[in-house]
């Protein structure tokens, strides 16, 4: 019997055969055509299938293919022809061969569309109708709850060391509070790099561990033996240097009234004018002296007229007469400033100061020791200001007016201690430091251990048996 011949597939458009699965990415596929000489060449990069391509406005946004089916018009044969045949498209489907083969030949699946499922509209309209999802996955368990005290550093609110927030001077009182940690968030007053006034909260922020701490120098937990609590900032807004002046001397004088020794975070170096001004308020006029850790005097008349300026502080205290200047020592001079004249300013008012390369030859010990004597020498007691550039500034490159050749950290911490625990402390300010320098946090981690090296010789005087807080 002979063989039956293959059936012919009718065309679409003037179409060539179509295969059974036709997709858009054929649209891109390129037409490999013969030139007039024989060999084969393709065409320009896009080729337009002007066969079956429909113009963009008409597409539709789905993902479709295009089927192959039987036009069935009235009045005419059910049973498709070749002169029948149509494409159209169809979203989500397959192009399957319909028509134009009579039996079994016809296609026999044709792709239906299927409804999607309202997942919305079968949610339960009560919620505690659903499913109990924390019991599902394991979360109605008892898990232990930490004291804000006890959290990450970077978990709750952002004050000093986790501490309490406490802002209201009649509690301070009540709690008896020894220390009390003061932000003084303001450097409208450089006169070179700002970004002081981000530094209270990076002081605070850089304590990395919580909780109970233990001082490995001293060998003491300081919050153990002491009450230290954060009263947070002074109200300080920008662009208003008097006024800002003037809320920080409010906020100290507050916090020293009721006995606490505030520890002031700046800032630019124009806050000790203020701060140092409430503190010898409080503890009476020239009872006071400072020891002051800086690269610079700051001793200067004013800064381009601006007498406020944190080149100035140190000279507005003196020449007000809230402190000696006998009793005004600094430590760590170094550089080219201040001038001839401002030096001899500072001689013929009895400032004391010791140079940097004083620190080289003697020691920083020897000459820390000297500095306390020097501050107490008619005072009962010793406000210490600390700017951080006395540091190295490649330890603290985080400041506004860096000095190469500065003090290591090491050797401020240990003066810090050795000062504190030998001296009525009175106050005490951190200044200077400049997030936006910050690049390793390093200057904001040595200004926070600046202030627990300070609090940790106050726990250890304490529990030696010396008085800490200050009493009228």
């Amino acid at each position: 019997m002979p063989r039956p011949e293959a059936p012919t597939w009718p065309t679409c458009r003037g179409s060539a055969r179509r295969s059974i699965r036709i997709s858009r990415s054929h649209r891109s596929r390129r037409r490999a055509t013969r030139s007039s000489s024989g060999t084969r060449r393709r065409h320009p990069w896009p080729t337009r299938l002007r066969s079956w391509r429909r113009p963009s406005s008409r597409r539709r946004p789905t993902t479709c293919t295009r089927t192959l089916s039987s036009s069935r018009r009235p009045g005419r044969s059910s049973e498709p022809g070749p002169d029948r045949l149509r494409c159209r498209r169809r979203p989500a489907g397959r192009l399957i061969r319909t028509g134009g083969v009579p039996g079994e030949r016809r296609a026999a699946h044709r792709l239906r569309e299927r409804p999607r499922r309202n997942r919305v509209s079968e949610r339960p309209s009560d919620p505690t109708s659903g499913p109990d999802f924390a019991a599902l996955n394991g979360w109605d368990r008892d898990f232990t709850v930490f004291d804000d005290f006890d959290l990450p550093s970077y978990v709750g609110p952002a004050t000093f060391a986790k501490l309490p927030w406490v802002t209201d001077p009649a509690e301070l009182r009540a709690r008896g509070v020894d220390v009390a940690i003061v932000g003084a968030p303001f450097d409208d007053m450089v006169t070179h790099r700002p970004g002081a006034r981000f530094g209270p909260r990076a002081i605070r922020e850089a304590q990395y561990s919580t909780g109970s701490l233990h001082s490995l120098q001293l060998r003491v937990e300081p919050f153990e033996v002491l009450t230290v609590v954060d009263a947070g900032d002074a109200n300080i807004v920008p662009a208003y240097h008097e006024r800002a002046h003037a809320m920080i001397h409010r906020k100290v004088l507050e916090v020293a009234g009721t006995g606490a020794i505030p520890i002031i975070l700046g800032g630019d170096h124009s806050i000790t004018w203020p701060a140092a001004t409430a503190i010898a308020e409080v503890r009476r006029p020239s009872s006071v002296g400072i020891v002051h850790f800086d690269a610079h005097a700051d001793t200067a008349p004013d800064s381009w007229g601006q007498i406020a300026s944190h080149g100035s502080p140190m000279r507005r205290l003196i020449e007000s007469g809230a402190i000696e200047g006998r009793n005004f020592v600094q430590v760590g001079l170094r550089g080219y400033w201040p001038p001839v004249d401002v030096l001899d300013w500072m001689r013929d008012h009895g400032l004391r100061y010791h140079f940097m390369t004083e620190m080289e030859e003697r020691g920083s010990e020897a000459v820390i020791a000297d500095a306390i004597a020097e501050a107490l020498d008619g005072p009962e007691s010793v406000y210490l200001s600390v700017d951080i550039d006395v540091v190295d500034p490649g330890l603290a490159p985080g400041t506004g007016t860096p000095e190469p050749g500065g003090m290591l950290t090491r050797e401020l911490l240990r003066a810090v201690r050795q000062i504190v625990g030998a001296v009525d402390l009175a106050g005490m300010d951190i200044v200077e430091v400049a997030p936006p320098y910050d690049w390793a946090e390093s200057t904001a981690m040595i200004a926070n251990r600046v202030a627990l090296e300070a609090i940790s010789a106050l726990a250890l005087k304490r529990r030696a048996g010396e008085r800490v807080r200050w009493e009228r």
